[in-house]
């Protein structure tokens, strides 16, 4: 009898990256989450050590070694971006896995592949860093992701970053003092304001994911009514859509259809984020249908990595995944 097949996903980012391995038939076999894979601002090493830690994991949950996974995809942050480290990003799941049965490509497919289940349409990211990708019969485009130092508009670093310069500016004077100045004080312990530099230049030395964190408290200044607060997040929803408007035209979508949107990215867990953007989106003369995600992006890469084999799941084992992938989150819920 042939073994089950099993296929697994990996979605690398900026602040974790988070395994998933399910069988044909749509349950989740195991899952976990793993250090951040983005190595722009760190080093190559933090890859390999991102992707072992995992997928050890996942093999012990799900009582199997490396060689029994059919499969695997692969979402690497920053995949694309340096042609000269495709190779070496291409190599390295080999060294993990022990085989040669997997793929790669940028971590903007597992969040597509996950809110639309593969379907044609476009999906947004705001995460650490903002994109969007979209395919449209078998023609993919990404709009963004530029990176934090001049791009990832709408992103929660790019949110933070404007948090911290109206900080900077309610501190000197330059403007009023609203609910963002004392919450930012607060959450970054701050003895006198001009430590802001030297915490996020020096201790944090820029780092990208501490940074992006930030986001949060302008989410809650804006809920208490802090009016730059609530300008920023309203500038990166418009940020947002322009990606997904940017994305329709390229990929190739006319004005006739309805072209699905889905999300992902931990700016839409935000409530109040997330109501903004679907009323931006509503307010568009394009014909979207917004939906929410079906799928989480690392079974989004799971489902992928089966459909990359030449085995992609039935519409019942999708539908079976998104019922079990919550039912699977409650069960391990303490």
């Amino acid at each position: 009898m042939p073994p089950m097949p099993r296929y697994l996903g990996v979605d690398g980012g900026g602040s974790k990256t988070a395994f998933a391995l399910i069988d044909d038939d749509g349950r989740i076999l195991a899952r976990t989450t793993a250090p951040p894979s983005y190595y722009f601002n760190s080093n190559f090493d933090v890859v390999e050590s991102s992707l072992t830690q995992g997928v050890t994991d996942v093999c012990t949950q799900a009582g199997i070694v490396a060689s029994d996974i059919t499969a695997a995809f692969f979402g690497l942050p920053g995949y694309g971006e340096a042609s000269a480290d495709v190779d070496k990003l291409d190599a390295v799941p080999s060294h993990v896995l022990g085989h040669d049965r997997y793929s790669c490509d940028n971590d903007m497919v597992c969040g597509w592949a996950g809110s639309l289940a593969g379907e044609d349409g476009i999906n947004v990211i705001s995460g650490t860093g903002s994109m969007t990708y979209g395919e449209r019969e078998g023609k993919g485009h990404r709009v963004g992701g530029w990176g934090e130092l001049f791009g990832d508009e709408g992103s929660a670093y790019w949110v933070a970053t404007q948090g911290l310069n109206a900080f900077s500016r309610m501190s000197d004077g330059r403007l009023s003092r609203g609910p963002l100045y004392a919450l930012l004080t607060e959450r970054l312990q701050l003895a006198g304001d001009l430590d802001v530099v030297s915490l996020v230049i020096d201790t944090w030395g820029g780092n990208r994911t501490s940074i992006a964190a930030l986001a949060t408290t302008v989410c809650q200044a804006a809920r208490e009514q802090d009016p730059l607060a609530a300008k920023i997040l309203v500038d990166a929803v418009d940020e947002l859509v322009t990606l997904v408007d940017t994305t329709r035209t390229l990929v190739g979508f006319t004005d006739e259809e309805t072209v699905p949107v889905s999300y992902s990215g931990g700016m839409f867990s935000d409530d109040d984020f997330r109501e903004l953007f679907v009323s931006a989106m509503a307010g568009q003369p394009a014909n979207y249908d917004l939906r929410r995600p079906l799928l989480d992006p690392a079974l989004g890469a799971a489902l992928y990595a089966a459909k990359h084999w030449g085995q992609p799941l039935s519409s019942d084992a999708v539908r079976q995944l998104a019922a079990n992938a919550t039912t699977f989150d409650e069960v391990r819920t303490p």
